[in-house]
């Protein structure tokens, strides 16, 4: 039975990733430290009994560790098994030193892709510029540019990464035209996807009445979604984001939706989260900001701990593993 632990920088996250009844059933397959790790320099935490342990389980928080601390402090460390989202503060390190990194970012996916269907689906129908009302009176009941509703209506997607891809499985249940910006998308993958591929986001936000944003977050997407995109957008077209605010120049938007005010911007994510104080994005009709709760809250932070207890059983048996992560992922990913 290989040596385990937990490790986070918030303990309380353990719990929450991996249920009692689930850390019940590891602990017939590994044999488990009784403390969760922090590693900080301040927990008194005995790090010498870490010397046998093979197989980290972690969440959000898992320490930042260098090689030098992997190799003197894990010598025997072969695999990180990560129940949450995106592993770029944390993986190179371990991939450095030759131990498997895997992560839930799968399951993460999924309640982002369910919360943008559902924007999705709604901004088809005018939901957000007829949503508000004054003494008594919707304020825009009568839409200038009418809603398109959810049949033959022009729906983007920018990236077909995990979740990108899973928007578009989930909007087959409809009839839509689903377009696609993502240069790394192979014409053939696009066509067996069923979606249209576009060669440039102006064009993109020139054609879709929504457009929702999924780039993977490194340093040549900052900055992407700018006035060449937000100022083609048609006139009652929404833009969504549950990515990364960095991708976004905020000032054009703004701009933009102030020159249109049909058009909306449902932001999940900002830069920096939130919006600085004063920012004039709190006191637009038309921006509606939610607190980044697109991804796994509540019980779906249970998929993600779920999903690494499964590909661990995998890596265990020799099998398969589709959420192992490698360096040169490390380069698209979120």
């Amino acid at each position: 039975m290989k040596k385990a632990v937990f490790m986070t920088g918030n303990k309380a996250g353990i719990a929450n990733a991996y249920a009692e009844e689930l850390r019940a059933k590891m602990a017939e397959t590994y044999e488990f430290l009784p403390e969760i790790y922090t590693m900080k320099e301040d927990a008194g935490e005995d790090l010498s009994a870490l010397a046998d342990v093979e197989v980290i389980f972690s969440t959000w928080g898992m320490p930042a560790l260098t090689e030098e601390q992997i190799r003197t402090v894990l010598p025997n460390l072969k695999a990180v098994f990560y129940g949450a989202g995106s592993v770029q503060a944390f993986a190179r390190p371990f991939l450095a030193c030759g131990v498997a990194v895997f992560s839930a970012w799968a399951a993460n996916a999924v309640p982002v892709a369910e919360v943008t269907v559902a924007e999705i689906i709604l901004a088809n129908k005018g939901y957000y510029q007829r949503m508000q009302y004054e003494d008594g009176a919707w304020t825009n009941h009568n839409m200038k540019n009418a809603p398109l509703g959810n049949y033959n209506t022009n729906v983007g997607i920018i990236g077909a990464g995990m979740i990108g891809k899973l928007v578009i499985e989930m909007l087959r249940a409809y009839k839509l035209n689903v377009y696609v910006f993502d240069p790394f998308l192979p014409d053939e993958k696009a066509a067996a996807m069923g979606v249209t591929k576009v060669e440039n986001l102006p064009e993109l936000f020139a054609t879709c009445h929504v457009i929702s944003n999924h780039l993977a977050n490194n340093p040549q997407t900052v900055g992407m979604i700018n006035k060449e995109c937000f100022d083609r957008m048609m006139p009652s077209a929404v833009f969504i984001n549950t990515g990364r605010g960095a991708q976004v120049v905020e000032a054009d938007m703004i701009a933009a939706l102030k020159e249109c005010p049909e058009r909306v911007a449902l932001l999940d994510v900002t830069m920096p989260e939130p919006p600085v104080a004063g920012s004039e994005m709190y006191k637009m009709r038309n921006i509606i900001l939610t607190p980044h709760l697109a991804g796994s809250i509540g019980w779906e932070v249970q998929r993600m701990g779920q999903y690494m207890y499964e590909e661990s059983l995998r890596w265990l048996a020799g099998e398969d593993t589709p959420w192992r992560v490698s360096e040169k992922m490390l380069e698209t990913m979120a």
